[in-house]
């Protein structure tokens, strides 16, 4: 059984007492032995589980039902090739009859749409409701807020490297440059240290951010700085390193960090240690276990290498240096 397997049961198992568990893993692994292969797959495994719980406890499945009502939630998660997983944790009747409507919408638009299959029409009704346009009509584009980062070379098709987009990562060129030109796209210039590859610094006396200060940390930083969390940091607060009261820090981007809420609020928990370096973009956090763990963002270009070839060494005395 892999751990994902062992999570689907415990899942099932949480809202009965410790001995009844016991009971549902003894009766489940004598269940699984006379069945074929295929029944120790997750989601079988899980279904099997919550058979044995209703024997073992009746009263059990009204409590999980609650317990996985108030569970209901919305997940994103960031894959590979610019392609995402957007999924939602709802009641079966809620997520049966979104599905139904999402799927009905796709098969009518299917008679007079060749270029899309019904699986590629579904994805694009789906988002389309979410986002508010006419469904279906045409792929859809997003009306949410994302910051694409994107060197000059590549937006003008010199270079084919260097676009991302925060909190998911690199994403090919051509994709940039298509939500780049899409009308309803908003430009922003970032000017950048070329040593370091990161936006230049900028300042303020009072402990609210200014809208500027506020997106240059968002851009410098892109995620919530704690090492294992990937939260935009356009979703983050903006945390002073330096407390405002306590350690009269000041507010500016030298001082500043986006946390996520959970992870700001963990800050100054008992037992957790937090550092980060806003100038260096390193960052660590030390677990009450005394488990350290680190990480250094990436820049939002790539700082450019000095050029050793031009030296002055061999300038004349009497000439200064070239500049």
């Amino acid at each position: 059984m892999d751990r994902y397997g062992a999570e689907r049961v415990l899942n099932v198992v949480a809202p009965v007492s410790d001995s009844d568990a016991l009971e549902v893993d003894r009766l489940l692994e004598e269940k699984l032995s006379r069945l074929s292969l295929t029944a120790w797959q997750p989601r079988n495994m899980a279904w099997h589980a919550s058979q044995i719980v209703k024997q073992v406890d009746p009263g059990a499945e009204t409590a999980a039902a609650r317990m996985a009502h108030e569970g209901r939630k919305v997940t994103l998660d960031h894959g590979v090739y610019a392609q995402s997983r957007l999924s939602a944790d709802l009641p079966s009747n809620l997520a049966s009859a979104a599905y139904a409507r999402v799927d009905a919408m796709a098969r009518k638009l299917r008679l007079g749409d060749s270029s899309r299959n019904l699986d590629q029409l579904r994805a694009d009704v789906f988002a389309d409701l979410l986002l508010g346009n006419d469904p279906g009509v045409q792929v859809p584009q997003s009306a949410a807020m994302v910051y694409l980062h994107m060197p000059i070379d590549t937006a003008l098709s010199m270079s084919e490297t260097g676009a991302s987009i925060d909190g998911i990562g690199p994403i090919p060129a051509a994709y940039a440059r298509e939500i780049m030109t899409n009308p309803k796209s908003i430009w922003r210039k970032v000017l950048c240290d070329p040593a370091t590859g990161n936006p230049v610094d900028l300042g303020r006396s009072s402990y609210r951010p200014n809208s500027t200060i506020r997106k240059v940390v968002e851009v410098r930083d892109r995620m919530c700085v704690v090492p294992w969390c990937r939260r935009p940091a356009r979703h983050c607060d903006f945390d002073h390193q330096q407390q405002w009261a306590k350690d009269r820090g000041s507010t500016s981007t030298s001082n500043a960090a986006p946390r996520c809420r959970r992870h700001h609020r963990l800050k100054n928990a008992p037992g957790w240690t937090h550092h980060y370096n806003p100038a260096h973009g390193t960052s660590s956090i030390t677990t009450p276990l005394g488990v350290t763990y680190t990480d250094k963002r990436e820049t939002v270009l790539e700082p450019r290498l000095p050029d050793t070839d031009d030296t002055h060494d061999d300038a004349p005395d009497n000439e200064p240096p070239p500049f």
